[in-house]
């Protein structure tokens, strides 16, 4: 019995046939929520981990020199093609970008799409939160 209105048959929404779209409405929310539980926030641990792809050709030292690529201590906040003794391409000279959190996460993920011409020769890091970790780790630079 609906308790809402005393009748037997079900709310106006069920008698029109609405009571159908209710395991579909219950799968959806425990889709969401496993969705929501298996997302973890990022962990700078973990990106210390995948920054080892990144040490081939960049340094992450304080005061250390530049690598195949220029030295990644203090990225986050610093304008692209600014550290001091590394030749960078135009395209990234000219770029404009400020490495913030959202525009290095878009970089790691999509180089040649961020920053069209530049010469890193890496194609991305594909999982999300691979990217996220490693921005955290990123950021630990200070």
């Amino acid at each position: 019995m609906d308790s809402a209105c005393g009748n037997a048959r079900g709310s106006a929404a069920e008698r029109r046939g609405f009571s159908v779209l209710k395991p579909f409405a219950s799968l959806l929310l425990a889709a969401a929520t496993l969705v929501a539980t298996n997302a973890r926030a990022a962990d700078p641990g973990a990106g210390k981990n995948v920054y080892q792809r990144c040490a081939i050709c960049h340094r992450a030292d304080k005061g250390g020199g530049n690598g195949l690529g220029p030295n990644l201590f203090g990225i986050v906040g610093r304008k692209a093609g600014t550290v001091p003794g590394f030749s960078y391409s135009a395209a990234m000279k000219n770029s404009g970008v400020v490495w913030n959190a959202d525009k290095l996460a878009a970089y790691i993920a999509h180089p040649s799409q961020v920053v069209p011409g530049n010469r890193m020769a890496f194609a991305g890091i594909g999982n999300p939160q691979q990217v996220g970790d490693l921005v955290a780790y990123l950021a630990t630079l200070k």
